[in-house]
């Protein structure tokens, strides 16, 4: 018997959203004393959301979208990340990341075993998002610039990410907007049709999809994450709502293997105080001294 309580996700309201994150974007610039951000663009919604969100909290004067393109990175994403600048009138720049990636991977051996080709994209597509990185952080220190990230809350729960590649930001903006909701708010920001349209990727590959990488649709995962995390509701009450049994597991399971890519590296405590536990300070507010 299942529970008559629905569990599709909650719509938000998608202008009060913006209001809020823009707030949250400013009290960062103002916390670090930056006046300037830079992200990496990559055509997809969740980099255009965050483009256009930046834009709106310090003006598109003062915000540089990197793209960053691979040899197999399709000509669609690169025309959208453009229809991005195109619309915010933003700084841009163009790296492609193709000749510091392949000698990497030619460089360092796979040994006595060959990797399978599955887990050969993966290791591509790690390169790949780490090195994106490298180059925004360095051109977050030529444009004196802080570094926004592009996950949103879907990836950050799942570990559906790069550590130190995509993940890795001095702050993010739609990290708490399901990948359902983001839409919602990408919409009413003005972000282009052709990017709400089409299907979710990353573009590690060719044909690549984040549903099919996953195995599962972003609708059925929301759904699930937000029982599981948002409700807190255990396994049983999900399935009584009306929830597959065998995704709430997955999910669960996933969720709590991917704890570590949500959190600084755990330290051996050996003395009185031991930064990141008992060492804490928030960061800086406007106006403090500290």
């Amino acid at each position: 018997m299942t529970d008559p309580e629905p569990t599709p996700l909650p719509a938000i309201e998608p202008a009060q959203a913006v209001d809020v994150i823009v707030g949250f974007i400013r009290a960062q610039m103002a916390q670090t004393g930056f006046g300037r951000i830079v992200l990496g663009l990559s055509g997809g919604v969740d980099s255009a959301t965050v483009a256009f969100l930046c834009a709106r909290a310090i003006g598109p004067e003062d915000l540089l979208a990197v793209r960053m393109p691979y040899a197999t990175s399709s000509d669609a994403s690169e025309a959208d990340a453009l229809r991005v600048v195109d619309a915010l009138g933003c700084r841009t720049e163009r790296v492609e990341i193709t000749p510091m990636v392949d000698p990497m991977l030619a460089v360092i051996s796979d040994g006595d075993s060959p990797i399978p080709s599955d887990a050969l994209n993966v290791r591509r597509g790690n390169v790949m998002a780490r090195q994106r990185m490298i180059v925004l952080y360095d051109r977050s220190v030529a444009f004196d610039a802080l570094v926004a990230g592009t996950s949103n809350k879907t990836e950050a729960l799942l570990g559906y990410g790069t550590l130190h590649g995509d993940m890795a930001a001095a702050f993010a903006p739609i990290g708490d907007l399901y990948k359902t909701q983001l839409r919602s708010v990408a919409a009413e920001l003005g972000v282009p049709s052709e990017i709400l349209d089409k299907p979710p990727s990353a573009d590690l590959w060719p044909g690549q999809t984040d549903e099919g990488e996953l195995g599962r649709s972003y609708d059925a995962l929301d759904r699930t994450l937000f029982a599981l995390v948002d409700r807190r509701w255990t396994l049983d009450r999900c399935v009584r709502a009306g929830l597959d049994r065998e995704l709430v597991e997955w999910v669960a399971r996933r969720v709590a293997r991917m704890e570590f890519k949500r959190q600084l590296p755990p330290v051996a405590k050996v003395s009185l105080r031991t930064p990141g536990i008992d060492h804490l300070y928030p960061r800086r507010r406007p106006g403090s001294r500290r």
